[in-house]
């Protein structure tokens, strides 16, 4: 069941699509350390109508991994600056990986990395993240199989369960909050910005 803050958050993405960074968003998780750890991500789509989840793509070798073992909340925000609109999004997060025994979801795994482009796939071949500085020719990675990921390519899921939502057109600013109640159930409220 589509959750009533898919629509507005729809039309904002639509609104701002001449825009290509309105495909990125903030994801904050927390470390191992209890630091808060924040990164920008690219807005995939989502999982399906039914689940509103967010996809995003990492790596197994991203330091987020350890984040997300060790805490799996998050929060997203993500600000459009046609619309002037802001989503606070927060929620669990789940990983999708190779060893996945949900079909539909390792369905969606191998979906998410076709749709990708040559130089993003590539991405999961170049040398370990955070690490000393390869020579330049560990970069240059031959073309990969769009139908098959590789074991290191995750896909990323954010199941909201709040999304807070603000935008600053108007006098006054109109906000509103949405909840998950129950499964696939959701109150909203407007509040005060």
């Amino acid at each position: 069941m589509l959750a009533p803050w898919r629509s507005p958050l729809s039309s904002a993405i639509h609104h701002n699509r001449s825009k290509p960074y309105s495909r990125y968003f903030q994801l904050a998780t927390v470390n191992p350390s209890g630091y808060p750890a924040n990164r920008t991500v690219v807005f995939r789509g989502f999982l399906d109508d039914e689940q509103n989840q967010l996809k995003v793509i990492t790596d197994a070798r991203s330091a987020k991994i350890q984040d997300i073992e060790y805490q799996p909340l998050a929060e997203a925000c993500w600000y459009f600056t046609k619309t002037r609109e802001q989503f606070r999004i927060s929620g669990k997060l789940q990983l999708v990986t190779v060893a996945e025994t949900d079909l539909d979801l390792q369905k969606a795994r191998k979906i998410t990395w076709h749709e990708l482009s040559d130089s993003a796939r590539s991405q999961f071949a170049w040398p370990d993240p955070a690490q000393p500085m390869a020579d330049k020719s560990a970069f240059e990675v031959e073309q990969l199989d769009p139908h098959n990921p590789l074991d290191n390519f995750y896909l990323l899921l954010l199941t909201p369960q709040k999304v807070d939502h603000l935008q600053l057109k108007g006098d006054p600013q109109q906000r509103c909050l949405y909840t998950l109640q129950a499964e696939q159930t959701w109150t909203h409220q407007a509040v005060n910005p």
